[in-house]
């Protein structure tokens, strides 16, 4: 198939575009590279230095590649960056995946994939783990942007037919995962405890997360090229793990023997998150794989790879 992956520079839609192409599909990548990388870019697609905010150049894209399937992860995704400047994050997650869409319906794209957030739609949950029809009550303008772009995803459903399927993660973890945004502790702490400093835990440690290994969300973007047609998943795992576990984890993955500082928790984040997998597993055949030991140990041998084996 053809496919349009945007994002496909940074962390998780470059590991999306790698298994896409692997797997035989003509790939086409979007990505302004403000928080991808060059060197994340699979040598065999084509690459378009693009901001998807520039409704021309999007559509230009869009006439060259005529995709079949528009797998969409290009995002502002940094939960203090939301908060800190709430009109560059609605101008690029809103208004941006309007273009998306719009070329999408213009063009006859079969499907519009689209990677949504569990943790920072559903906002500090009323139960867990929460499911799909947890309410929505996010905690900042991150969650209440990418949620937005999900009733746009619905709406071009009922009025012009787009089939979409909507994939909300847990905190993605694993390889050329970026130090900063939504789920970035993990590559933070590895670097820093590979250069012998002390990482800080924002709070008292006993905030959780569900974090969710890379390579499990590559297999749910698969699946979902054939399945789940006008539907909403959570992908994650299910369990909570504080940030003192992520610490201990890394810690013993870079033989890292200090303690962490503990600093003040900051805002719009939310204490506690889990996420129910039940649909996903039903409707999608979709299961994780990867446990967070293991996940850490790859994520802190990527990290170390980065790094040249370097101690400080």
């Amino acid at each position: 198939m053809r496919i349009l992956v945007t994002g496909g520079a940074g962390f998780i839609g470059s590991h999306v575009v790698d298994r896409y192409v692997a797997d035989g599909h003509h790939v086409a990548i979007i990505d302004n590279l403000s928080t991808g990388f060059e060197e994340n870019i699979n040598p065999q697609a084509v690459f378009y230095k693009v901001d998807i905010t520039d409704q021309q150049a999007v559509a230009e894209v869009f006439e060259k590649e005529r995709p079949e399937i528009v797998n969409h992860h290009a995002a502002q995704m940094d939960v203090r960056r939301s908060v800190a400047d709430p009109a560059f994050d609605a101008v690029t997650n809103i208004v941006g995946s309007i273009h998306l869409i719009e070329n999408a319906v213009r063009t006859n794209v079969s499907k519009f994939i689209y990677a949504s957030t569990g943790g920072a739609v559903y906002g500090e949950p009323r139960y867990l783990p929460a499911d799909e029809d947890h309410p929505i009550n996010p905690l900042s303008q991150y969650g209440i942007s990418k949620h937005t772009v999900e009733h746009y995803l619905q709406l071009y459903q009922v009025n012009d037919g787009l089939t979409y399927t909507v994939l909300r993660y847990g905190n993605v973890y694993g390889p050329r995962q970026n130090p900063h945004g939504e789920a970035g502790v993990n590559a933070i702490f590895a670097g820093l405890m590979l250069a012998g400093k002390q990482p800080t835990i924002f709070g008292d440690g006993s905030k959780t997360r569900d974090y969710v290994y890379v390579s499990d969300v590559v297999e749910a973007n698969v699946l979902a090229l054939a399945k789940g047609d006008n539907d909403i998943f959570n992908i994650a795992t299910g369990i909570q793990t504080t940030d003192q576990e992520v610490f201990e984890a890394i810690a013993a993955a870079t033989g890292f023997t200090g303690r962490p500082i503990y600093g003040q928790e900051r805002k719009g984040e939310i204490r506690h998150s889990a996420l129910d997998i039940t649909k996903a597993r039903r409707k999608l055949g979709w299961e994780p794989k990867v446990p967070f030991a293991e996940g850490s140990r790859l994520t802190v041998e990527a990290v170390r790879a980065q790094r040249g084996g370097r101690k400080d």
